[in-house]
């Protein structure tokens, strides 16, 4: 694993939630809890700096989704006292009269998730809680305008191995750490699955890649496979649109993005 004090890295990201929430006057936290490791540990640090009555987990599940992932979800509410609810997807996503392969229906679920999320923030207040991970956004395993819209990102600068460690550190429930990650996207679905790569083995690489700035060759010789640091490299070039706002045309004397630019406070 790579190293991480998780005391502080705890400290720091509680500290991160409160002010950020506060400071812009808001009451609570809102996020999709999937049952998954990403969301839980999330909705326990959220929890343990604004108080569980504040945290709103929503559980959004579509008709082929695995029952585990409601019950794993339903589990850490509990033990944290979290506060959920419920909204099925499914005739949401089914209306949409299309054919679709199996990314496509990832795609749409994601963002119509994330469509239910943000519209309750609205409603009670909250601000939305990302649960992105440091891998996923580097590998651009994420839904552009889905899972990788948020208010903010309290584990964006967590490795998923690192999230694993400190979910355990924090009572995280074992059954949530120690099953295989999945986005819930179809049946049988997993992350390592998809993308062919373990956590362990992508986190070893980026790490050395963008927190270390080894060079490609550097990373070979350490022992690292060259066609997987080839292709964890050309993930993070593909999907770099993801990680940046979109381009806007420029037609006048100062244009948003490009000179047009303030703090996000100001």
């Amino acid at each position: 694993m790579i190293e991480l004090n998780l005391e502080l890295a705890k400290k720091t990201i509680c500290n991160f939630i409160k002010e950020d929430i506060h400071k812009y006057g808001l009451k609570g936290g809102v996020l999709g809890l999937s049952g998954g490791l990403d969301s839980s540990i999330v909705a326990v640090l959220a929890s343990s700096v604004l108080g569980s009555e504040n945290v709103l987990g929503l559980i959004l599940p579509y008709r082929k989704s695995s029952s585990e992932s409601k019950e794993h979800a339903l589990l850490l509410a509990d033990k944290f006292g979290i506060r959920t609810r419920e909204f099925d997807i499914s005739e949401m996503a089914d209306g949409y009269h299309e054919e679709m392969n199996k990314i496509r229906l990832g795609n749409l679920l994601a963002r119509l998730r994330m469509s239910i999320v943000f519209d309750q923030s609205q409603k009670h207040g909250y601000m939305v809680l990302g649960t992105s991970n440091k891998t996923e956004f580097l590998i651009g395993y994420t839904t552009w305008y889905g899972d990788s819209a948020a208010g903010m990102y309290p584990i964006g600068d967590l490795y998923k191995t690192q999230v694993r460690a400190l979910a355990k550190y924090v009572g995280v429930p074992d059954e949530i750490i120690s099953k295989s990650p999945s986005a819930d996207l179809w049946q049988g679905q997993t992350d390592e699955g998809e993308i062919g790569i373990t956590y362990q083995k992508m986190d070893e690489i980026l790490f050395q890649l963008f927190d270390r700035r080894m060079s490609k060759e550097e990373i070979i010789q350490k022992g690292c496979d060259r066609e997987t640091v080839d292709r964890l490299l050309q993930m993070v070039k593909r999907t770099q649109f993801k990680r940046i706002m979109p381009p806007i045309c420029k037609l006048s004397g100062r244009t948003i993005g490009l000179d047009f630019e303030y703090i996000r406070e100001w």
